[in-house]
């Protein structure tokens, strides 16, 4: 592979584009919550102000660590019950047809209950190339380390 094709920004495609369910589905990255899930990426981006989207499915008691979005994050709630909290707030319950938004920077975490499978979308905006910022682990009582 050329340096050139390892170097390229991720964008989102430049015109209708249909990706069919499961063609990109995998593994969460290892270190961003307290087990493994399921992450569908929906639309994958590197470039400032694009968007990125992927689809979770969260076994229960599996919840994300700490967490910022640069430009926010909004969480559509597909099936299940989950938990939410913003830094400093309460833990929140999430069900199916709830939407969620959390504030540029605002630092935060998200999964499934004890007993309950949890799957959302997410949909977060890209700023100087990422998304994202993942954080130390969650310390509460039943999360796993």
């Amino acid at each position: 592979m050329s340096d050139d094709m390892m170097t390229k920004v991720k964008t989102c495609p430049p015109e209708m584009t249909i990706r069919r369910n499961g063609a990109a589905i995998g593994r969460a990255p290892d270190g961003i919550s307290t087990a493994p899930f399921w992450a569908e990426i929906l639309l994958e981006s590197e470039h400032e102000g694009e968007n990125t989207v992927m689809r979770a499915m969260v076994d229960p008691d599996v919840i994300t660590h700490w967490h910022t979005h640069p430009r926010g994050q909004f969480l559509y709630v597909l099936s299940g019950v989950g938990l939410a909290q913003r830094d400093g707030g309460p833990v929140e319950e999430i069900r199916a047809g709830d939407c969620v938004w959390f504030a540029p920077d605002e630092r935060h975490w998200h999964g499934a209950t004890p007993t309950s499978t949890f799957s959302y979308v997410s949909i977060q905006a890209v700023h100087n190339g990422k998304s994202v910022h993942w954080l130390e682990p969650i310390e509460r009582e039943g999360a796993r380390s």
